[in-house]
C-alpha cells in the first residue's frame, strides 16, 4: 500500500513546530500567560471537553455559522445567476454589494445587535453578510466563464434562456461555485465569532472572551484549537460534496474571494 507524501509531512512539520515551541517554553520559563506550552494548551482542550463546555459552545457557534452560510449561499446563488444573466441588475446592484463588502463588519455588527438582540439571529445576520460576497463573486464569475461557442450551438438549436442555464451555464460553473462555498463555509466562523465578541453569553468567541480576562492563555489557545478543527471539518464536508457532485471536474478551482 503506497503512503501519500501528506501523511508523512503534516505530522512532521507539526512535531517540528510543537516541539520547539514546548522547548522554548519550559527552557527560558516563559510565563504561562503570556506563551502557554503545547501541553498545557492540550491540557486545557481535553478540560473543556471532559467539562461539556466545548461541546455546548461550539454547537451553538456551529448552529450561528451554518445558519449564517445557508443564508449566504441562497442569497449568493440567486443574486449572482441574476447578476450574470443581466448587465442592467449588475450595473443597478453591485455598487451596493461592493458597499456593502467594504464596509468594516466590526464596525456595524453592534448595530446589529441592537436591531436584533444578543441571541443566535444577530450572530447568523453578521457571519451571513461576512461569508456571502465570496459566494457572490464564484457564482457571477462561474457564469460567465461558459464557452461562448456552447451558448451560440444552444441558440442555433432554438433552446430556451432556462435551457441554456440549466444545461450548460450552470454545470460549467459549479467547480467555481464550490471554491466560494469552501470559502464561505470558513468565514462564517468569522462572522459568528465576530457578532460574540460584540455581545454574548454563549458560544466559542464568549469564552475566548472570558478567558482573556483571567488571563488564562492556555484556554484562548483551546478555543482557538476548536474551532480550528471547525473549520477543518467544514471545508472537508464541503470538499467531499463537490467530488460527489461535481465528479467530472479533475483540475482544483482556485477560488475568488
Amino acid at each position: 500500500m503506497r503512503i501519500k507524501p501528506e501523511a508523512v509531512l503534516i505530522p512532521v512539520l507539526f512535531i517540528l513546530i510543537v516541539g520547539p515551541w514546548e522547548f522554548a517554553c519550559y527552557y527560558w520559563k516563559i510565563p504561562e500567560y503570556l506563551v502557554p506550552r503545547p501541553s498545557m494548551i492540550l491540557l486545557a482542550f481535553i478540560n473543556g471537553i471532559a467539562s461539556g463546555s466545548f461541546i455546548w459552545n461550539t454547537l451553538y457557534t456551529l448552529s450561528e455559522a451554518l445558519g449564517g452560510f445557508l443564508i449566504a449561499a441562497v442569497l449568493g446563488l440567486l443574486i449572482g445567476g441574476l447578476i450574470a444573466q443581466s448587465q442592467l441588475i449588475e450595473r443597478v446592484l453591485y455598487p451596493y454589494l461592493i458597499t456593502i463588502q467594504t464596509t468594516p463588519k466590526v464596525a456595524i455588527a453592534p448595530l446589529f445587535i441592537i436591531w436584533f438582540g444578543f441571541g443566535i439571529t444577530s450572530k447568523i445576520i453578521i457571519a451571513a453578510m461576512i461569508s456571502f460576497f465570496p459566494i457572490l463573486v464564484n457564482v457571477i464569475a462561474g457564469l460567465r466563464s461558459i464557452d461562448s461557442d456552447k451558448v451560440e450551438l444552444m441558440r442555433s438549436l432554438n433552446a430556451s434562456r432556462w435551457q441554456i442555464f440549466r444545461m450548460a451555464q450552470l454545470p460549467n460553473s459549479l467547480p467555481m461555485i464550490f471554491a466560494g462555498l469552501q470559502v464561505a463555509v470558513v468565514f462564517s466562523i468569522l462572522g459568528a465569532i465576530v457578532g460574540e465578541f460584540v455581545g454574548s453569553k454563549v458560544g466559542l468567541g464568549n469564552l475566548i472572551l472570558q478567558a482573556n480576562t483571567n488571563l488564562d492563555t492556555a484556554g484562548v489557545f483551546a478555543v482557538l484549537l476548536c474551532l480550528s478543527i471547525i473549520g477543518i471539518s467544514l471545508h472537508l464536508a464541503t470538499t467531499w460534496l463537490q467530488r460527489r457532485i461535481v465528479f467530472w471536474a479533475n483540475n482544483t478551482i482556485l477560488p475568488i474571494s
